[in-house]
Order: structure tokens, then C-alpha cells, then sequence
């Protein structure tokens, strides 16, 4: 399938470095971005849908480092169906798993954390719902797992290691088994801050910088934050990359974005949800995170962004989260809401509001077009100009 998106108001790359493209059009075809910038009229009109953006803006598909998903759209942690779906009307396109620790009644011994991993990785393959790519299957790393363990699941695919709710005796535990998954090539994650479910443990600065882990999870707090103290070690004493999530301490969050900032260290910074958990389902949960950095700190919106794509897509190995030929061809239109006292969405963000979700294409495919459900709508006419797939791309049957 070709797609276009012309008429673009401005676009962002992803790149925190490098934050705009030139030029007005975006050309997509069999789930990947051909072209940015620019394109003849003919090759306009060979694609298979053009999208009118009528000046709105593009940028990646957000990317969400930290979901908790089980088997299928469903969180029994809050009892709802199709969250899944209702994060991409959000702007997200992308999710990936925080372990399916909240899998009723899910197995605590080696072959069970094993199973239930490479499970959760194959069920969502080519399960994508509302268009969003899930990478599923972390493996939660219990006591009793060996070296060995972590090299099966690696050569089945696995490339995702959780550490933070094994029934260990202190984190420090968790040292050989995080050194045995970064060995076999997995992406390795831990838990931040207090403990948030019976049976797990705080984890704290010390831990982490014994550990090295790729990702420290919600370092602002999960939901409660580290001491204050520890954020200026992981960020001068470590080379982790630092998660912020919206179900956490806002006011570490902002102090987190000036730090890494000022020490030239933004590359490590992520953002997430964490959800859904306690703190409920966040389909603007991103959105929020942005506009929060952007509008109470002098944070550039457009990093705030990256900081939800390109930075995630960057620490994950993903080929999405820039707007760049050759990525995937996850891209969001977002504007202005009808109502609001800016005229375009980066203006509005920096506001402290939320933007207009108009568009969300997803591998190329658009996955609804003119109005998201969960925001107001834009102020531009953001429309499908021309389509050969018998459509309406509204999105409304959603």
C-alpha cells in the first residue's frame, strides 16, 4: 500500500538534534517511509490514499517504552477491553511491555516466567490492535532462573528482561541475572523508586548503578520516587537510560528534564505511561508528559518529543520513532483543538494543552483520519483527499 500526507504544516523528525524537516509531504509505501519533504504530482497520485493535512503537523508515532499488557486488549488490572486500541487514538503507535506481571495468577518458577514471556512475544506478533505494534513478552527474572534460561528465550526471540518484582532477597540479586540477559543480546529493565506491588522491593540508585541495566523504569517514581538525591548519581554515575512516566512524580519528572539537559545527557531520557496500573488507563498519557515538560519547564516541545520517539526508538533498537526514509512508516497529525487560544499544535503544547489528534497512520496504513476520539477536534480540515480503497478512514466504527 502507498500512502501520501501533503500540505503539511511542519515536520518533526523525532531527533531532538535535528528536530524539523523541510518541506510539506510525506510518501509511504509497504509499511515504510520512502520520502520526506518533497514529491512530484505523479507520484502523489500513485499512491493509494493521499491525506490532506491542510497545514497541521507531522510526527513520529509515539512511542510508549512502558505498557502493562497481558494477553490480548484487556487489563484485568482495571477490568477494561480495547485500551490497547484507545492509546493509538491517543497518538500512540508503539508499546512495549513492562512484563505481564499482572497476568492473573502468573507463574513464579523458572519454566513458568519462561513460558509465560515467549507466549505473551508470539500472541502479539501479528496482533495489532488498532494498528499498534506491541512488543510483548518480557521475562520476569525470578530467583532460580540460570544463564542458560536467558539464552533459551533469547534464541526463541525474546529480547525483553524485567527486574524489580522477582521474589529475590535484596536487588542486588538481580546483578547476574540483568548481566546474563545484556550477554545474550536482551534489553534489560528495572523497576524504579518504591515497591509497588506485594512481595517486590524498593530499588534505589545503589541498586541500579550495581545492576546497569539498559533502562531504569519510571525513575520519577512508579509510583513513588527515588530520593532526591539519587537522580544526580544515575545521571553523572551511569550510562542507564532514564524513563519518566506519567503515572509518577511530576515534580521529579520536570527536575529529571533540566538535569539531563544541563549535563548533555537528553539521549537517555524516555518517556512513558506506566500504565495501566492503580493509576488507571492513560490513552493521552504521552501527550500529557509532553505538554507538562514543555509548558512548566523551557524544555523545546519538539525534544519533548523526541523524548517520546526517537530517544525510545534510539535505547530499544526500533526502526521507528523519526520521520526519516527507511523507518517505519508510523506517522501521527496532530493540530491545534478547536476551542484553544493557539493556532498550531506545537504553540498549544507549549501552552500546557493537549493537541488534536487528526490523523494516525500505522505502517503505512491509516488508521483513522479527521478526528481522534479521545481529543477535541482540530482546527484544521485534516481530510482523505483521494483513496482507491473503498474506506472511509474516519475512524468512527472504532
Amino acid at each position: 500500500m502507498k500512502t501520501a500526507i501533503v500540505n503539511l504544516g511542519r515536520i518533526i523528525t523525532g531527533d531532538w538534534r535535528e528536530p524539523h524537516a523541510s518541506g510539506d509531504t510525506l510518501l509511504m509505501s509497504d509499511g515504510l517511509i520512502t520520502r520526506v519533504g518533497q514529491a512530484s504530482a505523479a507520484e502523489v497520485e500513485a499512491c493509494d490514499v493521499v491525506i490532506d493535512a491542510a497545514g497541521a503537523i507531522a510526527i513520529p508515532g509515539l512511542i510508549d517504552s512502558q505498557i502493562h499488557n497481558t494477553f490480548g486488549d484487556y487489563t484485568p488490572r482495571q477490568r477494561t477491553v480495547g485500551f490497547l486500541e484507545s492509546y493509538v487514538h491517543g497518538g500512540t503507535t508503539t508499546s512495549i511491555s513492562a512484563s505481564e506481571v499482572h497476568v492473573p495468577g502468573r507463574p513464579k518458577d523458572p519454566e513458568g516466567v519462561k513460558a509465560l514471556a515467549v507466549a505473551a512475544m508470539k500472541c502479539f506478533e501479528h496482533f495489532r490492535p488498532g494498528g499498534m505494534r506491541v512488543y510483548a513478552g518480557s521475562i520476569i527474572l525470578e530467583p532460580g532462573l540460570v544463564e542458560a534460561d536467558l539464552a533459551e528465550v533469547a534464541a526463541k526471540g525474546l529480547w525483553l528482561a524485567k527486574a524489580g518484582f522477582g521474589a529475590v532477597k535484596t536487588p542486588y540479586d538481580y546483578v547476574p541475572m540483568i548481566a546474563w540477559a545484556k550477554k545474550h543480546g536482551m534489553i534489560t529493565t528495572v523497576h524504579t523508586g518504591g515497591s509497588s506491588i506485594p512481595g517486590s522491593s524498593g530499588i534505589w540508585a545503589d541498586h541500579l548503578i550495581a545492576m546497569q541495566p539498559h533502562v531504569s523504569f519510571h525513575v520519577n517514581g512508579g509510583p513513588v520516587a527515588m530520593p532526591d538525591e539519587d537522580f544526580p548519581r544515575m545521571v553523572h554515575e551511569s550510562q542507564i537510560a532514564l524513563q519518566v512516566c506519567t503515572a509518577g512524580n511530576l515534580r521529579t519528572t520536570l527536575m529529571l528534564g533540566d538535569m539531563v539537559r544541563k549535563a548533555d545527557q537528553f539521549d537517555r531520557f524516555l518517556i512513558a505511561t506506566d500504565t495501566p496500573t492503580g493509576s488507571g488507563i492513560m490513552p493521552l498519557g504521552m501527550m500529557y508528559t509532553i505538554t507538562h515538560l514543555a509548558s512548566l519547564t523551557d524544555m523545546p516541545v519538539e525534544s519533548a518529543i523526541a523524548a517520546a520517539t526517537g530517544n525510545n526508538a534510539r535505547v530499544y533498537r526500533l526502526n521507528s520513532g523519526f520521520l526519516r526514509e527507511g523507518r517505519d512508516a508510523d506517522v501521527v497529525l496532530l493540530d491545534a483543538c478547536v476551542g484553544g487560544s493557539k493556532n498550531d499544535a506545537l504553540c498549544a503544547l507549549a501552552n500546557g494543552d493537549i493537541a488534536a489528534v487528526a490523523a494516525v497512520v500505522t505502517d503505512g496504513v491509516p488508521r483513522f483520519v479527521g478526528r481522534s476520539r479521545n481529543t477535541p477536534a482540530p482546527m484544521k480540515p485534516v481530510r482523505v483527499a483521494s483513496s482507491r480503497i473503498v474506506q472511509t478512514w474516519s475512524g468512527e466504527g472504532h
